[in-house]
């Protein structure tokens, strides 16, 4: 994977500005893992004195797009990606540094493989868990993506 935290952290200045004016940004990336931090600060408050639930949302989503953007890359494929569906759960105020991790890289070769293969498109539900500076879980993304190989035109 040639992917990058500073490539990624470059990606979103130009193509998710309102995530990189919120903070978000990827501290690492391999095959299997991404991990994406933010942190509470004004721009990214809710009314209650916590990091408002869309902006957990950016960092939990990109810790997954980020995984399938480097896959995509190293097939030399041209793949289109989408989230088609997903669900939260918050079980702790969101202050301080947030780190969201997906481990789920493994899931997305075989997507990759079939779409290829098959010219169909693939499903996959990738997770994403943001813990607080201490460890403790404060909310828990899933996204469901859709691949698909695109049409040679």
């Amino acid at each position: 994977m040639n992917i990058t935290p500073r490539k990624l952290n470059v990606y979103t200045i130009f193509k998710l500005p309102s995530a990189f004016l919120c903070g978000v940004r990827t501290k690492y990336i391999d095959d299997e893992q991404s991990i994406v931090t933010v942190k509470y600060k004004w721009i990214n408050q809710n009314p209650f004195k916590s990091m408002f639930w869309a902006v957990q949302g950016m960092a939990a989503e990109f810790s997954t797009g980020a995984l399938m953007i480097g896959k995509i890359q190293d097939s030399g494929q041209r793949i289109s990606m989408l989230v088609t569906t997903n669900n939260a759960t918050f079980t702790k105020k969101a202050t301080g540094k947030i780190t969201f991790t997906c481990k789920d890289g493994h899931l997305i070769d075989d997507a990759i493989k079939n779409t290829i293969a098959t010219g169909e498109g693939q499903t996959i539900w990738m997770q994403s868990i943001g813990v607080n500076e201490e460890g403790i879980v404060v909310s828990t993304f899933n996204f469901e993506w859709s691949i698909k190989v695109k049409n040679k035109s």
